[in-house]
């Protein structure tokens, strides 16, 4: 079976599986696109950064389950984004045992479609029902309401914000009767 039609996670309207080349272009559009990068970065790559960063992370970026799996829009059978639980890791680079990172990054032309909720809660029962996750973690620059609309929506606290340049919000959510 290719890579790319194993499924990790499927919902009514998303399946996620590993990235595959033909996600390529659909990948480069969204990091070259000004509102797609404007809360991850700032400002848009370039088609070879772009390139660079999928066969960097794209192609690699998963490890037992854990990682940013490519996105497909089913009704469209359209790869829209990634999404995922990945490590979370410390201050000294380690990953962090029963807690994971939750990412949802997806093409503006999906916004305003329920699409991110649906990824995010799907990731969410993922992380603690598949994966054994007792907390799942994640940070939204500030401005980026919409994200954080969909992470009160689960269930999320802010724990902190963090200012500079670029300031976040640093969200968390504990399993059900975690310590």
């Amino acid at each position: 079976m290719e890579p790319g039609n194993k499924i990790i996670l499927e919902t009514e309207r998303l399946l996620f599986r590993p990235h595959i080349l033909a996600d390529l272009d659909a990948w480069c559009a969204m990091e070259m696109d000004p509102l797609v990068r404007r809360y991850t970065g700032g400002h848009p790559r370039t088609r070879q950064q772009a390139e660079q960063r999928f066969f960097e992370r794209g192609m690699t970026s998963v490890h037992d389950r854990l990682g940013m799996w490519a996105t497909v829009f089913k009704p469209e059978n359209q790869y829209i984004g990634r999404c995922g639980v990945y490590p979370h890791f410390a201050e000294n680079g380690k990953p962090i045992p029963g807690e994971g990172s939750l990412g949802y990054y997806l093409a503006s032309s999906y916004w305003g479609r329920g699409v991110a909720t649906e990824a995010a809660s799907a990731f969410v029962k993922f992380g603690f029902e598949e994966l054994g996750l007792n907390r799942i973690v994640t940070e939204v620059e500030v401005g980026n309401d919409a994200s954080v609309h969909i992470l009160e929506k689960l269930g999320f606290i802010l724990e902190r914000t963090e200012t500079g340049p670029r300031s976040f919000y640093h969200f968390a959510l504990q399993k059900a009767g975690g310590n």
